[in-house]
Formats: structure tokens, C-alpha cells, sequence
């Protein structure tokens, strides 16, 4: 079996306030995207071990038992009984960007484990499980527009179309580290309503719809912040930092051709 686990962008962030478990309470939207990886999964009752993990595309700079997708069929085997398999990653996404690249891949892989061995697990059953993987890897189950509180995990499909737009993505070189965004931000509940500020012309977006991150990680990191005024330059309908960053998107009436340093990562297509 081999799927495409894609990535998600955020749309608008708030961070509302600390809990008293040291996470912090959200508000966003979530928006799956077609970058995506490639995930095969392999039945090979031949292996001498459980599994065996291959990785291409991107390197996965962790151990191979540290793995999200080794950690999501863990999982599933403390409640179920899977032969030997052989799990094929090629990695697109890339990591620290703010797409949910890992997430998606630990998401995918549950599904696809409950898929073809026939589990039935209910799709809030693998949100359950889900969760203990990632504050994130909920949303990938259903894969759909959501608005999120909580500390991401707290989900409500919402209405939200973006397919007549294109997608770009750019990534510098800079990794911004959860804590280190989390380390400027002052929490404070907004006045707005995230999900009905989505419903006005995505041209209006640009002063109402904001990412509490920015305003820090931009400070720190003005590359960033010149990333996103450039897209606007290039006439970008909407453009934002998703998630705590380091990743900048811009969305598009038309097919934009957004040209940087070769270190860069950079991304465009059509919205689904």
C-alpha cells in the first residue's frame, strides 16, 4: 500500500493562553496542502525484525526507533497484531517549516496500518492515538479545513475553499525552534473569530488575519519577515508565516514564479 501524506499550512494563529500543563491553548486554521511524501508499507514475513525503515528524498536525522512512523506502528501494535513490514518513506516536506510534514506521516501511517490489516479502528479511536504523537497529528486523520483550539487537537471542520488559488511556500535556511517562538509570545485571547474572518474575500485577510508568532520571530529573524513582504510585492493575495515558522506562504490568483537563493526551499502549486 503506498499513500501521500501532505503537509498543512496555518491560516491565522492566536496563542490564547499558557495551561497549567506548560502547553500552550490555540486558535488556527488548518488547511491541507498538495506537497506531500511518499509511504509504502511492504508485508515481508522474511525480515528478522519487526520492520525494516527505508528513507529517501530528505534524510530523517534521528534514529531509526525515533522515527514518527516507527512510533505510530508501535503504537498500534501494543493493541494489535501486524506481521513484518517494510515501511518506504521519501521524504518531501521539509522538517522545522511549519507544514506538519511529520505529523502528517505518523497520521497516514496509522490509517494506513488500520486500512490494510483490517483493524477498524474508528477515526476518533486513531485521533486518540493520534494525539500521542503530536498536538497536530489529529487534524491528518480527517485531512479537511479545521479550525483548531486547544493546543491543536480540539478540531471543527469549517467551509473553506482555496481552491481557485496557487500555493507558495518558502523556507530559508533558519530553523526556529518551538520553544525559542513560544519565548516572545505574550498570551492574550483575541477579539476576533478566527473562522468567520475566513469567510470575507481572501484579499481582506491581510490586516485582520494574524500569526501571533510573527511579530518575535520576525524581530529575530528579519530574512523572514522580507520573505513575506516580497510575496506581497509579487502580488500575493494573502501571505503569512505558518505555524512558529520558519516557512512563509503566499497564496495567489495566479501561478507565481518566486525566484531566491538556491538554499532556499521554495514550493508553488494549484490549491485542491
Amino acid at each position: 500500500m503506498i499513500q501521500f501524506p501532505n503537509a498543512k499550512i496555518n491560516i491565522g494563529l492566536n496563542v490564547v493562553s499558557k495551561r497549567p500543563d506548560g502547553y500552550h491553548n490555540l486558535e488556527t486554521v488548518f488547511y491541507p496542502i498538495p506537497l506531500s511524501d511518499a509511504l509504502e508499507i511492504i508485508v515481508n514475513n522474511d525480515l528478522d525484525n519487526d520492520y525494516q525503515l527505508f528513507n529517501t528524498g530528505i534524510t530523517v536525522d534521528a534514529p531509526t526507533n525515533e522515527n514518527i512512523c516507527v512510533k505510530a506502528l508501535e503504537l498500534i501494535k501494543k493493541d494489535h497484531t501486524i506481521p513484518p513490514i517494510e515501511i518506504h518513506l521519501h521524504k518531501a516536506t521539509p522538517f522545522g517549516a511549519g507544514l506538519g510534514g511529520g505529523s502528517s506521516d505518523a497520521a497516514f501511517m496509522l490509517s494506513m496500518l488500520n486500512t490494510l490489516f483490517e483493524l477498524n479502528i474508528s477515526n476518533d479511536e486513531l485521533k486518540k492515538k493520534a494525539i500521542q504523537l503530536g498536538a497536530d497529528v489529529p487534524f491528518f486523520i480527517d485531512n479537511k479545513p479545521s479550525f483548531a483550539t486547544g493546543i491543536g487537537d480540539l478540531l471543527q471542520p469549517i467551509n473553506l475553499d482555496l481552491s481557485d488559488y496557487y500555493l507558495c511556500l518558502v523556507k530559508p535556511p533558519i530553523h526556529v525552534s518551538t520553544p525559542e517562538a513560544y519565548s516572545g509570545i505574550t498570551p492574550k485571547a483575541s477579539d476576533r473569530i478566527l473562522p468567520n474572518d475566513l469567510n470575507l474575500p481572501v484579499e481582506q485577510w491581510k490586516d485582520i488575519v494574524k500569526n501571533d508568532f510573527e511579530t518575535s520571530v520576525f524581530k529575530k529573524y528579519p530574512e523572514i519577515e522580507k520573505i513575506k513582504t516580497e510575496l506581497y510585492n509579487q502580488g500575493a493575495a494573502y501571505a503569512a508565516m505558518s505555524g512558529s515558522g520558519s516557512t512563509v506562504f503566499g497564496l495567489f490568483k495566479d501561478e507565481p514564479h518566486f525566484k531566491v537563493d538556491p538554499s532556499y526551499f521554495v514550493w508553488s502549486g494549484k490549491m485542491k
